[in-house]
């Protein structure tokens, strides 16, 4: 699942009135400033996606939504929580799904929507855990959109999910254990991403800056056949 259930909107400016020390001041007034790379990196990265979206993968705790919310609005771009959207089609939580349908069920609903939500443009997507395990929809994202996998270990995971009470697969006596098992069956599938970037303890905005600078890199680095010509 992803990490969030907010409410759909358009994103926010990024904040441009940070403060900082002196010797930051210093820096900026001899170099372009990480608000002006970061500007420079979004208008490059939003030229070169040419209408797809950027997709997030990766498990419950990575970060998917949190840091998708706030990529999205770096990059002034729509920002999309898969897991609400399935929620709103299905007039249930995900909790309820799972409960009153089964995990079946819910993957089915899941494959449909995100393929609608694929229609809609460049925006930022973050989808649930179980979603880039369908091979079905790995394709259509493959067609559609680029996708990034947010890696986090599993100390990192385990703090975060722990934080939050409506993970449905980690309903069991160990938690613990099924997010290890998790992280064995999908992490080869999630390393089929695009792009891989580590959602790490720390800052989002240290996460969102390193996504910018993988895109950025991704999206203007020509393909080794045309390089080697």
């Amino acid at each position: 699942m992803s990490e969030d259930n907010p409410a759909q909107s358009a994103p926010s400016k990024p904040n441009t009135g940070q403060s900082g020390t002196s010797s930051d001041r210093a820096s900026d007034a001899t170099g372009p400033s990480i608000l002006e790379n970061n500007a420079q990196r979004s208008a490059t990265i939003i030229s070169h996606l040419k209408g797809r979206a950027l997709v997030l993968v990766g498990l419950m705790g990575a970060g998917k939504t949190t840091i998708g919310r706030r990529l999205a609005q770096t990059l002034d771009l729509g920002f999309i929580d898969a897991d609400a959207e399935i929620e709103k089609a299905a007039g249930e939580t995900i909790p309820e799904i799972f409960a009153n349908h089964g995990e079946a069920a819910f993957r089915a609903g899941e494959k449909r929507v995100i393929a609608r939500l694929l229609t809609k443009g460049s925006h930022v997507l973050a989808t649930g855990g179980g979603a880039y395990m369908n091979a079905e929809t790995r394709d259509t994202i493959s067609q559609k959109a680029l996708s990034i996998w947010l890696h986090a270990d599993l100390d990192v995971l385990m703090d975060r999910v722990g934080r939050r009470g409506n993970r449905p697969l980690l309903n069991e006596k160990n938690p613990r254990a099924v997010m290890e098992k998790l992280i064995s069956e999908r992490y080869p599938i999630y390393a089929q991403a695009d792009l891989t970037v580590d959602s790490v303890e720390g800052t989002h905005e240290h996460v969102v800056e390193k996504l910018l600078v993988a895109l950025d890199a991704y999206l203007t680095t020509p393909p080794a056949e045309e390089t080697s010509k």
